[in-house]
């Protein structure tokens, strides 16, 4: 969060320089608008939010809201609960069909794995090697010819 905001306040920073000197008639809208990485429209609706509310109009607060789609809290930690009590070695894809018919879980099997993995509960799988490799091309007959001036 502490480097969400401080990007947006250098955003703000920007904006208040090339609002200045947009205001200032040094830059125009065009001109502000690519120094900031917008449109001009965008600048104008910046410039309206800022006339409107100050620098704190610009701040974005989508990103402080939590999703209303995240799980509750007491949803995780009752489902880490009961792994850890009397499912402790079992497969993840097992626990979780398990879950879903005795518990009427509802959530996902990647969910699942997530939240015990996010827990700590259930390890992390090592990761696989690409499916496909990326070889050399085989060399054909008079190929080496062109590239290294070999005769063969």
């Amino acid at each position: 969060m502490t480097r969400t905001r401080s990007l947006q306040e250098t955003r703000m920073i920007r904006f208040e320089e090339a609002y200045e000197g947009w205001q200032h008639q040094r830059l125009t809208q065009q001109e502000a608008a690519r120094l900031l990485g917008v449109c001009e429209r965008s600048f104008r609706r910046y410039v309206a939010r800022y006339e409107d509310g100050g620098i704190e109009a610009l701040i974005d607060r989508r990103l402080e809201q939590i999703s209303h789609r995240r799980a509750p809290v007491d949803e995780v930690i009752g489902l880490v609960m009961l792994y850890r009590s009397r499912y402790g070695g079992w497969n993840v894809r097992h626990f979780h069909a398990w879950y879903q018919r005795e518990h009427q879980g509802t959530r996902s099997y990647s969910w699942t794995k997530n939240a015990l993995q996010a827990q700590g509960v259930v390890p992390r799988a090592t990761a696989r090697g690409k499916h496909r490799k990326r070889r050399e091309r085989a060399a054909l007959p008079g190929m080496l010819v062109h590239q290294d001036g070999s005769s063969g």
